[in-house]
């Protein structure tokens, strides 16, 4: 439908009327408008229509000149795309005959003497029985067409001949051979065109808001709904106003283009309209947040519903915690590294790696999973011994009944930005695990992240969950068993940690099992084996000078061994250095070796409160507490015992230093009841009944007991947050 002629000069509007610009005047817009709405409940997807007139305005594009090159097809893909060619048939078979009827209807509104406000009304009164967003959409293709029709010929008139002979009637070649005069014009239709585009859009999001997660009773969804009738309105307002500036060039010569220019109509319109779409799009946005927390609440509940009901297999539940679609393989085989591993971060890099992962959660199927679940910050002191434990584990051939499969869960915060640096740390921590990882962190969902961190008290320490094959948790952390007794620990779960402790005592060969085979050789040798530690240098240097001289005057194979602090830093490192150049004691150079034995002492004190153990029920327990609150203090400590299996005597460092330089004292009593039970028997002599111990317990507070009794006077300790920097 082409444009009819307008009159030769365009007028200001009269003082009557003016644009209603103002709130009240909507507010009486607003009546009108629902006077005038009637639907009739009839459903129409209109967004294939308005994917169409998207494709008219993008191809029409009135820069200066024309838009393609004479003759050059113009094909968008909206048109090519079959789907949405299916969907915009059946729009159609109920709108075609509508949208040429308000095409016509804009047509002869913009080309006569009707007011604006009452163009608009007469257009929307025509669309009463459909929805907003339909009578939205239609009246943009109405226009569509029009200004389709307009620039089709302008774009093909000098390679076209029945369109030049159309362009001539119209006069539009002496229009664009000067249209710089009407670049304005042109500016100001395209930036109302785009925001009446985003309106269009905008409405049409709202009507595809899923009612199971959102309704109109929310306050975002309910004030957008009572906005869209006057959006679509002033839409409409500007459908008429731009169609009038088309319209314009029509028939005009020469001595008139100058008089043409008057786009400030246009350019107050796009204002009020772009005002109302970012209105429209913050209360959309305020929408999609609403339905994310159902979404994601909804998730977390199915989750917990999965572990709470009974399981075929375990694949259902490893989808929801992991990856629960199907358009990619989400697991990383670390046996066979089949990984992409890239120099900078990008969106290629990533879906590279979505891509490569080599696995499916079938490999998983009818196995036991262990979930290795932490952050970015896991140690590779970790991964390597957990890598000695995993392959000595499964290459066991007395375990090949029970097949298992470990499983790295990178557990991050969504709200975090993923940078370049993070994506290299984590492809350089997958590159080191032998086992399953996920293919990359965004993959979890949100709601398995709160689940892992709520359900299984996820901190920020790792964590080891063991699955079986129906998804039972055999254990909430398995990890700290693993520290203790290796792969011995096999399968991993409550049950068999709990038969590994009955078999326990509180002996030398649990402290420091599997550290150093120097010292199991002293062991087999039935030496005195003394294990201290602390940061004082010059304690240090006093106790070991005067133990070695006890140990001589009573005969005994005396050998010593430096363990340093939990968290060994600088001062320690000092220490070993000096120690070792002064001959003082054995002590381990590597500083992952100390890490190592105090992991395993916190290893056990997490086991035992897994298990509720407590100083009032467990002395094994109460020995570690004892040890842990050692380490807490500034000063030193030891422990002292005689081969693999003998008692161990223990003291705070000034006590065993006093005890021991008062070793005339007690002498006497060493050669009748022998050096331990002597020492021991003094140390208490010299204990005090009033003091206090300091204790870190180590790991999450959220894992930490609500009442810690004291290990050495059985009292009630008081409870303290502390936080420790690990810089010196």
């Amino acid at each position: 439908m082409s444009f009819r002629r307008a009159p030769v000069r365009m007028q200001k509007p009269a003082k009557g009327s003016r644009l209603m610009y103002s709130s009240s005047d909507d507010v009486a817009v607003m009546k009108q408008l629902e006077a005038a709405h009637a639907p009739d409940g009839q459903e129409i997807d209109v967004k294939p229509i308005l994917r169409v007139v998207e494709d008219i305005f993008v191809h029409a594009d009135p820069t200066l000149g024309p838009v393609a090159s004479p003759g050059t097809p113009v094909h968008g893909e909206a048109l090519e795309d079959q789907a949405l060619q299916a969907s915009m048939r059946d729009a159609l078979e109920s709108l075609a005959f509508v949208i040429d009827r308000v095409a016509t209807e804009i047509a002869c509104k913009c080309s006569g003497s009707e007011d604006a406000h009452g163009s608009a009304m007469a257009i929307l009164n025509m669309l009463a029985h459909f929805s907003w967003d339909a009578k939205l959409v239609i009246v943009l293709a109405a226009f569509g067409m029009n200004y389709g029709e307009f620039w089709l010929i302008a774009q093909n008139y000098s390679s076209n001949q029945l369109a030049k002979a159309v362009a001539i009637l119209k006069q539009l070649p002496e229009i664009l051979e000067l249209s710089n005069a009407q670049k304005p014009r042109f500016d100001a239709v395209r930036s109302v065109i785009k925001t009446m585009l985003d309106v269009g859009k905008c409405v049409i999001k709202f009507k595809e808001l899923p009612s199971q997660y959102i309704t109109s009773d929310v306050e975002a969804l309910s004030m957008a709904l009572s906005h869209i009738p006057i959006a679509v309105y002033w839409t409409a307002r500007s459908v008429v106003a731009c169609a009038s500036q088309i319209t314009g060039l029509v028939g005009l010569g020469h001595g008139h283009l100058a008089a043409t220019t008057e786009a400030w109509e246009l350019s107050s319109l796009g204002h009020k309209l772009s005002n109302m779409c970012s209105h429209l799009e913050a209360q959309l946005g305020t929408c999609y947040k609403h339905i994310d927390e159902k979404k994601f609440m909804e998730s977390y509940q199915s989750l917990i519903r999965l572990f709470e009901t009974i399981q075929i297999d375990n694949m259902k539940v490893l989808k929801a915690l992991i990856y629960a679609k199907d358009d990619l393989q989400p697991l990383v085989d670390g046996a066979t590294k089949k990984r992409v591993l890239s120099d900078s971060f990008s969106l290629i890099s990533i879906l590279s790696i979505l891509f490569a992962a080599s696995a499916h959660l079938d490999v998983l199927r009818r196995k036991m999973v262990l979930l290795l679940i932490s952050g970015l910050d896991i140690l590779q002191e970790e991964i390597a011994i957990l890598e000695q434990i995993y392959n000595e584990a499964r290459i066991d051939p007395t375990r090949h009944d029970i097949q298992y499969e470990v499983v790295w869960l990178p557990i991050l915060d969504p709200a975090v930005p993923w940078t370049d640096g993070k994506q290299k740390q984590f492809e350089s921590l997958q590159a080191t695990m032998p086992w399953y990882s996920v293919s990359h962190p965004s993959i979890i969902d949100p709601a398995a992240i709160k689940f892992v961190k709520e359900e299984w008290n996820f901190g920020e320490k790792t964590i080891l969950v063991v699955l079986d094959p129906q998804v039972k948790v055999m254990s909430p952390n398995a990890l700290h068993m693993m520290w203790i007794w290796g792969s011995a620990a096999f399968p991993f779960t409550i049950a068999r940690e709990e038969a590994l402790w009955k078999e326990e005592s509180w002996r030398l060969e649990l402290l420091v099992d599997g550290i150093d085979p120097t010292i199991v050789q002293w062991m087999s040798e039935d030496k005195y084996i003394c294990v201290y530690g602390g940061e004082d240098t010059e304690w240090i240097r006093k106790f070991t000078s005067v133990l070695h001289a006890v140990g001589n005057a009573a005969g005994i194979p005396l050998e010593m061994v430096y363990v340093g602090k939990s968290n060994p830093k600088e001062r320690v490192r000092k220490n070993i250095t000096a120690i070792t150049a002064a001959n003082m004691s054995h002590c381990w150079q590597d500083l992952t070796l100390v890490w190592y034995f105090w992991v395993r002492i916190e290893s056990m004190w997490h086991s035992k409160n897994q298990l509720h153990k407590t100083v009032d029920n467990d002395p094994i327990m109460q020995e570690i507490m004892t040890l842990l609150s050692y380490d807490g203090s500034d000063d030193g400590w030891a422990i002292l015992s005689r081969g693999s299996g003998g008692d161990l005597v223990r003291a705070k460092g000034s006590t065993f230093v006093t005890c021991l330089t008062e070793f005339s004292s007690w002498e006497k009593q060493v050669k009748e009841t022998g050096f331990l039970p002597a020492l021991k028997q003094h140390l208490m002599e010299l204990h005090s009944p009033h003091h206090c111990n300091r204790l870190v317990l180590p790991g999450a507070a959220a894992n930490a007991p609500e009442r810690v009794v004291c290990s050495e006077c059985g009292r009630a300790m008081e409870k303290f947050i502390m936080y420790q920097c690990c810089d010196e």
